[in-house]
């Protein structure tokens, strides 16, 4: 939903931000996505620690890493298949990472509730890139629904910041399903006639 109405307009800001930071102009995409990763595993660590304002920090540093592969990518002429490929499956080791730390902090708080909400919108988190993806290989439209990436994340951000953390899980546990159908439903649509 962000990602379909921003598209790469907030390239231009993004590398501003990338030139302030120390690595300069010396790195390269594949290389800020596999930082983005180790980031991300970081911000699990410290959300797994009990430290959800600090995650929710590193957690964005890892967004915003993600966001500046792609924009250095565009920028230098460097898209590839392979780093297109990388981005997509660090992706998904960092959102379930994250979903695993919050999962495990749950369990030992002894919230079994919340727990099974985790499990749920862990399984609806991984199954909206492989929905996509799959509906794409077939060539069929699947650039549809509530929650992509960015989305996720905000919810996640939210949460971890002001204490919502239950409720932004139940959030998830629901709307990264209904995604999942939005996509199911769109790319059926165009053999349904």
């Amino acid at each position: 939903m962000i990602s379909s109405k921003i598209g790469h307009s907030l390239d231009p800001f993004i590398l501003k931000v990338y030139r302030v930071l120390p690595m300069g102009k010396t790195i390269s995409p594949n290389a800020l996505t596999l930082l983005g990763a180790v980031v991300a595993f970081a911000a699990a660590l410290v959300i797994l620690f009990g430290r959800p304002v600090l995650g929710a920090f590193v957690l964005a540093f890892s967004g915003l890493l993600d966001l500046m592969d792609g924009a250095l990518a565009r920028s230098t002429d460097r898209i590839t298949p392979f780093g297109g490929f990388l981005d997509s499956v660090l992706d998904r080791y960092s959102d379930l990472l994250i979903m695993g730390a919050i999962l495990i902090r749950f369990a030992a708080e002894g919230n079994m509730f919340d727990v099974i909400a985790t499990c749920i919108a862990a399984i609806g988190v991984a199954l909206i890139p492989y929905v996509k993806a799959r509906a794409d290989a077939a060539g069929l439209p699947s650039n549809t629904g509530l929650l992509e990436r960015p989305e996720r994340i905000i919810i996640l951000l939210c949460g971890l910041c002001f204490g919502l953390l239950h409720y932004a899980i139940l959030v998830l546990a629901v709307l990264t399903h209904v995604t999942v159908l939005q996509r199911i439903i769109h790319a059926k649509s165009p053999s349904l006639g």
